[in-house]
């Protein structure tokens, strides 16, 4: 597949930060870009958790999905979680991944707002590492339910979104397949060579 160039376009909503990214990837992205609009959404609960979250946002660039993300707190921007998740499918979005520490709420609060796909991403912090986290993210009620990654999982939150947009996107699901058989080619490789002892 011959890649074209990247087009990202950033926009800032006075201090309450919201950035968009579209990436022109290939023509076979036409039905996508026709939109014109982010398919997924990254919400974090404070901007100490993007080193983190960025992860999920370069994978689906990778991946040629336009995506937005914003800050956004379920207990101290409890408001603004809400609406975000009310207006997401109506905006647009058609999986939301959220990721937050401690006592990390936010995927749940979203979740019980919206009936679209939520991915969780438990961020480690704190005295237990992220395993306050990892429960809090993933105990949630029958009929509210986040898929829940592991612990600063924010890479497979985006493949992980990238395979349910897949469904209604053929050519996600050709992009993730290219990219596991390019993971599986460079393992074999790598097992060759240390089977020659010439791994570094």
């Amino acid at each position: 597949m011959i890649l074209g160039r990247r087009k990202k376009h950033a926009v800032f909503l006075g201090p309450k930060m919201l950035v968009h990214k579209s990436i022109d990837k290939t023509t076979c992205r036409k039905e996508i870009h026709m939109q014109n609009k982010p398919l997924v959404g990254i919400l974090m609960g404070s901007d100490s958790d993007l080193p983190v979250m960025e992860k999920a946002g370069a994978v689906l660039e990778e991946m040629g999905v336009p995506y937005e993300m914003d800050i956004s707190s379920a207990h101290r921007l409890p408001d603004k979680t809400a609406e975000y998740a009310r207006t997401a499918r109506e905006r647009g979005l058609e999986v939301i991944i959220a990721g937050a520490s401690m006592a990390a709420h936010l995927a749940g609060v979203i979740a019980a707002h919206t009936t679209l796909p939520v991915i969780g991403v438990p961020l480690a912090s704190g005295a237990l590492n992220g395993v306050d986290a990892l429960y809090a993210t993933v105990q949630m009620p029958p009929g509210i339910p986040v898929a829940t990654v592991a612990v600063d999982g924010a890479k497979n939150a985006a493949y992980l979104a990238c395979a349910i947009l897949s469904i209604k996107y053929p050519e996600i699901g050709r992009d993730l397949d290219k990219f596991r058989e390019a993971t599986r080619n460079e393992l074999l490789k790598k097992s060759e060579k240390l089977r020659q002892g010439k791994l570094d």
